[in-house]
């Protein structure tokens, strides 16, 4: 899961202080997110795959089936 994230920031040639600016966070607790070292908010994760445009699913390796759920 945690590469997954790492790859998508990267793939948006982002740094991880941009996209902790992004979920409200600071560097740090964002890289320990990408680390794995604590797990990731319910709602931190929403905000990752809204912003990615893909899944929890996805980001939590359920499924590899990038594109995001249909919105109701």
């Amino acid at each position: 899961m945690y590469q997954r994230i790492r790859n998508l920031r990267e793939d948006k040639d982002m740094t991880q202080t941009q996209m902790a600016e992004y979920l409200q966070c600071s560097q740090r607790i964002y890289s320990n997110y990408e680390r794995g070292d604590v797990d990731i908010p319910t709602t931190i994760l929403i905000k990752l795959a809204d912003f990615h445009q893909t899944s929890t699913d996805y980001l939590l390796n359920r499924t590899n089936q990038k594109t995001a759920y249909p919105k109701n």
